[in-house]
């Protein structure tokens, strides 16, 4: 096990048997036998850590998905709904540091959470290239000004998901899987027929006629 690793499973372990950050990161890497300049060579505090954890899920999850010959194969709906199955399965491996870190937020905030800026920009990037993707699909139906903002509403999806993931309490999280599926299907038949029209031109006259 590398350095980072080493510092990435430590930080996990010390979290989940004391429900918080380490006092300092000299108390940290003192536990570690590894000098505090060591720690600093790699992350400038434990929000920077936790961050680079949460992004390993990610970079994992895509890695693992984008591995599969079959992948490039997908329509845009599919590479979705693979993205989202196999995340899932990673955070299983870590369901009980991952589970914890979301419940200490306060979800009331609509900040971003430290922990997730650098996975929101590059989940937010993936989803970006899928919208694109999705154009030239014809999966996704070119809307000027309000496809710029389909990769925040994919945002708001996932973090949806993961909401319910920590949540569901059945066997295999099953109810997981189907809000999953059902999630994703909804936003692409949005996404790709006319019915977001109609919704938005409505929406447009009842404003103009409020």
């Amino acid at each position: 096990m590398d350095k980072v690793e080493k510092i990435k499973q430590a930080y996990i372990e010390y979290f989940l048997e004391n429900g918080t950050q380490p006092p300092s990161v000299f108390a940290f890497t003192k536990k570690l036998k590894m000098k505090e300049s060591e720690f600093y060579e790699h992350y400038n505090s434990f929000e920077l850590l936790e961050s680079a954890i949460w992004l390993g899920f990610f970079n994992e999850t895509k890695s693992k998905i984008e591995s599969e010959e079959v992948y490039a194969t997908y329509s845009v709906r599919e590479k979705l709904l693979a993205f989202y199955y196999t995340w899932i399965e990673v955070l299983k491996q870590h369901r009980s540091y991952t589970s914890q870190t979301w419940r200490l937020i306060d979800k009331r905030k609509l900040k971003t959470p430290v922990f997730m800026t650098d996975l929101k920009i590059a989940f937010k990037e993936f989803s970006h290239d899928l919208v694109l993707e999705g154009k030239e699909s014809n999966e996704v139906q070119p809307r000027k000004f309000i496809d710029e903002r389909y990769p925040d509403a994919f945002w708001l999806q996932f973090l949806m998901i993961l909401d319910f993931w920590v949540k569901d309490k059945t066997k295999g999280f099953e109810q997981t899987d189907a809000m999953i599926e059902k999630s994703v299907n909804t936003s692409f038949d949005l996404m790709a027929s006319s019915a977001l029209d109609s919704v938005l031109d409505f929406a447009k006259f009842m404003f103009q006629n409020r």
